[in-house]
């Protein structure tokens, strides 16, 4: 197949199956062998992991914090109804879902990340790993999830939270239940979305079903246990 030659005189890149190893830098070689370790050690971490639910949420809250023990009674919950816990593996309510499902004796798998500063992942795993990059992290804490529980958190949460809404907006992931735990937190923003992004036309009404919020553990385990018994994700 001839390429069409582009009017500045420029190849129009390859695709990907057209681009061998040796045809890119030694650096970027480099680089994409890193990629790949991480992501085998992700995918050996996560090997049986389903079902999976992956709870995210804020590291600054300590085990003083209400919101600590409602996390930590979600996760025990989740592992009791059958569920592999997975999280950021880091502290706050992170430690809080992984520790309930650790408690209740069931698998707690931590998929932490390198940073500056970082405290070291949290005690109540059973199977952890620790990324250098996001990109991979999220790949992991995505792929195998038969619903997102999002505890209140800051930046990263609400990362998690509009990428994977995004995702399954657009169909790159199979739709799952999205669950946001505390209205008390999380009402301001649906309240936004509702009144900005929803009346201004940036968003449909079927976007903002994509999630749900919940305030009761009972209730957030029985949304995802109803879901996970009529689609049956592996």
């Amino acid at each position: 197949m001839t390429d069409t030659p582009r009017r500045d005189g420029a190849r129009p890149a390859e695709g990907p199956r057209e681009t061998a190893i040796a045809e890119i830098s030694e650096r970027d070689a480099a680089w994409l062998e890193k990629v790949h370790a991480e992501f085998v050690a992700g995918f050996r971490v996560m090997r049986g992991a389903a079902p999976s639910v992956t709870v995210y949420g804020s590291a600054r809250m300590d085990e003083s914090s209400p919101w600590y023990a409602l996390a930590r009674e979600i996760g025990a919950r989740l592992a009791r109804a059958g569920f592999t816990v997975v999280t950021g593996g880091g502290p706050g309510l992170m430690e809080a879902a992984n520790r309930g499902a650790f408690e209740a004796g069931g698998r707690s798998i931590g998929l932490a990340i390198t940073l500056r500063n970082a405290e070291p992942p949290n005690a109540y795993t059973t199977d952890h790993v620790t990324f250098k990059y996001f990109f991979v992290r999220k790949v992991m804490l995505v792929k195998y999830a038969t619903a997102f529980v999002l505890m209140p958190g800051g930046l990263g949460t609400l990362d998690e939270l509009f990428e994977t809404l995004n995702l399954i907006q657009t169909g790159k992931v199979h739709r799952f239940p999205v669950i946001l735990v505390g209205s008390e937190y999380w009402g301001g923003l649906l309240a936004w979305l509702r009144e900005r992004a929803l009346a201004g036309g940036f968003v449909s009404s079927r976007d903002l079903d994509l999630f749900l919020i919940e305030d009761e553990a009972e209730r957030v385990v029985r949304v995802i246990t109803d879901w996970h018994r009529t689609h049956r994700i592996t």
